[in-house]
């Protein structure tokens, strides 16, 4: 399987690939939760589903990093041939219909919990 190319698009708070391989032409496309928040004066953007992070300085370079995290991460994964490893690892299912494709974990909520952290 060779790899040839992925591009994101990005929704707001989703990101969507494509990921194209050059073997049999296959076109895996799902959505993708990504999570921004601000830690200091950095932008975090983090997916569970890949368990995948990186930052910027802004929202938008936050965003483009991303993008190219997930290029870089999809990438390697493909050329060392443990892609479906991976996304199994990380709680990808693969179904088969309508088509065959991955289906990442889905982000069901989110909420602050109070905890004790000794001073």
């Amino acid at each position: 399987m060779g790899f040839n190319r992925i591009s994101l698009d990005f929704v707001p708070s989703t990101v969507v690939f494509y990921l194209l391989e050059v073997k049999d032409m296959h076109k895996i496309k799902t959505k993708l939760g990504v999570i921004f928040f601000k830690e200091g004066k950095k932008f975090v953007a983090y997916s569970p589903a890949l368990d995948l992070s990186t930052y910027g300085n802004t929202f938008a370079q936050a965003k483009k990093r991303f993008a190219e995290a997930v290029d870089v991460f999809l990438g390697e994964t493909i050329k060392m041939g443990t892609l479906e490893d991976v996304l199994k690892d990380c709680g990808w299912q693969k179904v088969s219909y309508p088509q065959k494709h991955w289906v990442p974990p889905t982000i069901v909520g989110q909420t602050e919990q109070e905890v004790k952290i000794p001073a």
